[in-house]
């Protein structure tokens, strides 16, 4: 590996060591209950990552796009009570200082994988950075867009293969397992897995998570609902809250077999 950088986001939670990281929770910030019940059933499971959006770039106008601000307040505040860590999204330049006040990992989504003004925001700041690949980004390209946020000082960088568009539409994408074998033997980041935006369907995740482990992935990223049924956004690839422990403990033999621990 080329100076391979495993990244720290705090004294006992390193991304791309020994361990792998399930980063959990929903599609979107609803309420502080829903956010609450969530953090409660992770903190039993064992996770120290909580996953939500505030801000959600959504295909249509018309959907819902996240609580904002609100979202983060939210966010923070219930995972403060639990002891948990935070990533969820900026969108725009104008997000990124208010996002990195609220949250111990700023993500970056698909559609915005060549937003370079937005990689070089980020790319300033001290803080570890997620970076999802575009959909229709190769691996190359991919590379080079955490190269722009690495060129402005910031080496903190977790990659996050979630998926391409491929001739295939049985699911959402085409969840790449081949990139994530190849970054970890060419990147100098650490590589997550995104099973439910790679497959876009519940019955799926657990089936893609499993994959993308035995593939080399130092972590996932996995949608959790207490109802999907009635989640305001991807209600159709989240699991329900109660599969939690199942999948965890699901995702941990693959984790084993392959000689490593799972968190």
């Amino acid at each position: 590996m080329n100076d391979y950088q495993p990244v720290t986001i705090a004294p006992d939670v390193t991304i791309g060591g020994e361990t792998v990281y399930l980063m959990a929770g929903p599609c979107s910030v609803e309420s502080y209950e829903q956010t609450a019940v969530i953090a409660t059933t992770l903190v039993k499971a064992g996770i120290k990552i909580m996953r939500g959006g505030a801000f959600k770039p959504r295909t249509s106008p018309h959907s819902f796009q996240g609580l904002g601000v609100e979202g983060l307040e939210i966010l923070r505040d219930v995972a403060d009570q639990h002891g948990l860590l935070v990533i969820t999204e900026a969108l725009a330049v104008e997000h990124v200082p208010l996002v990195a006040e609220y949250t111990d990992i700023i993500q970056i989504g698909s559609r915005n994988m060549q937003h370079y003004p937005l990689l070089w925001r980020v790319g300033e700041l001290d803080k570890p950075v997620l970076l999802k690949r575009g959909f229709m980004s190769t691996v190359a390209e991919w590379l080079q867009a955490a190269e722009h946020i690495a060129s402005r000082g910031n080496r903190r960088i977790i990659l996050c293969e979630r998926g391409i568009r491929t001739f295939e539409t049985a699911t959402r994408n085409t969840l790449d397992t081949n990139a994530i074998a190849l970054l970890k033997q060419m990147s100098p980041y650490p590589v997550i897995a995104d099973p439910s935006h790679a497959t876009g369907r519940a019955g799926l995740v657990l089936p893609a998570a499993r994959a993308a482990i035995a593939a080399g992935a130092d972590g996932l990223l996995v949608e959790f609902h207490p109802d999907p049924t009635a989640a305001l956004s991807d209600g159709e690839q989240s699991l329900p809250l109660d599969m939690l422990p199942l999948f965890v403990e699901s995702v941990r033999g693959v984790a084993t077999a392959v000689g490593r621990s799972f968190v």
